[in-house]
């Protein structure tokens, strides 16, 4: 299968190793597009989101450094004979052998030829690790768990690529309404966890996920052991906060309850389990205000799947359901979720927007070329439509729409069945279950 370190041409033979039953991700344009300029393409998200076959489904030949303990062995002691294959050729967890950073940097530098390597990691290391900079050579994608449209719970009737183009919103019912939402929520976007698992059960695997990544994975992101019974009190006093901008003292002593954790211990948690891409906080939208009152710009907690935010509360359907407010909250993180995944595909960002005086819109999703639209999130309701429309119309007043460019839409995104339309102000008002990319 050598093709020689120098060569990196692709062979004739091998066709990609897509495995059977791949489900497609709307990531995909991302990769086509970046493998034809980047040398190697780093594929970054948390464990079980599917990047490995995600990488399969690019790959000519691979390295899989989790699965093959000599591949590993080898890795480890010359890392440049492990690069040597057909290309693309995938490195699965390359960061279990930091040393494959530089390897991998070299070899781009000496084959200067797009598409050479794929790799991914569910772990960031520390920044000593990729300290020589992967510029020009490496680009970064995020991989996250699967949508509601990549799971086929969502038709995608709406385009997000659309509204940001200003395109009309329309779509029928989709009969999936509040019940299915909550379900979505408990079970996740994991591609491991099938149709044919229960939801209690799903709960169950998502409840033994944390508890590894409070027992074992976290230490591996920089050496430093910390206590598990820290990391789950902290778990569960982010997925108390999810979808707020909740201060590390009140995450500090909503966490004590179980185990004393400090403030000032409360911030290297977070940066662990964010580089685990366990947490993907949502920051503050960098724009241009007419209004006087400033932008409050700490990021929001969002877990990167709302559902390890209720396995962290060891929450059910019923529960949720009992509960309107954190049920409220889980579900914007549920939108934000998807928000980010068809944002990726649209070459846009996913931000949060509150000012000093209490305007605010969950999100925003901006393109960086002038191109915008705000987004609120309300399970459903007239009055909690007409609530969210208005402050959308404040947030738009705000914004100094001669540097930013005029808003594309206004929407507001229900978890409730119904039609998808365009109110007489303008406001879009969108079922989640007909939102795609």
């Amino acid at each position: 299968m050598g093709t020689g370190l120098g060569s990196g041409r692709p062979e004739s033979a091998p066709l990609t190793l897509t495995p059977d039953g791949y489900r497609p991700r709307t990531a995909e344009s991302n990769v086509e597009r970046m493998l034809r300029t980047a040398r190697a393409l780093l594929i970054e998200g948390p464990k079980g989101c599917g990047k490995t076959w995600f990488g399969k489904r690019f790959a000519r030949s691979e390295v899989l450094l989790e699965q093959d303990p000599a591949a590993f062995a080898l890795a480890q002691a010359e890392p440049r004979r492990v690069l040597d294959g057909t290309t693309p050729r995938l490195i699965d967890e390359w960061q279990r052998v930091p040393q494959l950073w530089g390897a991998v940097r070299g070899a781009c530098d000496a084959r200067a030829l797009a598409g050479q390597f794929i790799l991914t990691g569910s772990a960031t290391p520390s920044d000593d690790v990729t300290r020589h900079s992967g510029a020009l050579r490496i680009q970064r994608l995020a991989l996250r768990t699967m949508s509601l449209f990549e799971q086929g719970h969502s038709t995608g009737a709406v385009s997000l690529a659309g509204l940001l183009r200003g395109d009309r919103c329309m779509a029928e019912p989709t009969g999936r309404g509040v019940p299915e939402a909550v379900d979505a929520l408990c079970r996740g976007g994991w591609p491991g966890i099938g149709p044919e698992v229960t939801t209690a059960d799903a709960t169950r695997v998502l409840v033994s996920y944390l508890d590894d990544v409070a027992r074992t994975d976290i230490r591996q992101v920089d050496g430093v052991a910390r206590d598990p019974v820290r990391v789950r009190a902290l778990l569960r006093s982010l997925a108390r906060n999810v979808g707020t901008a909740a201060s590390l003292n009140k995450l500090a002593r909503e966490s004590s309850a179980d185990a004393p954790l400090s403030r000032h211990s409360v911030r290297p948690y977070l940066d662990a389990l964010e580089r685990l891409h366990v947490l993907e906080p949502l920051g503050a939208w960098p724009t241009h205000l007419r209004s006087r009152s400033p932008l409050l710009t700490t990021p929001k907690h969002h877990f990167t799947d709302p559902s390890l935010a209720v396995a962290a509360l060891r929450a059910s359907p019923e529960r949720l359901m009992a509960d309107p407010e954190a049920l409220g909250l889980l579900f914007e993180s549920l939108v934000v979720r998807d928000l980010r995944i068809y944002a990726q595909a649209a070459d846009a960002a996913v931000f949060a927007f509150t000012d000093t005086a209490g305007t605010e819109a969950d999100a925003i999703v901006d393109v960086g070329d002038g191109r915008w639209i705000a987004v609120e999130v309300k399970l459903g309701g007239a009055q909690h439509i007409e609530e969210a429309a208005k402050s959308l119309r404040a947030v738009r007043s705000k914004v100094d729409e001669s540097k930013m460019g005029e808003a594309a839409k206004l929407v507001v995104v229900t978890a409730a069945d119904g039609y998808a339309y365009e109110r007489p102000d303008g406001v879009c008002v969108v079922p989640l279950s007909a939102l795609g990319p």
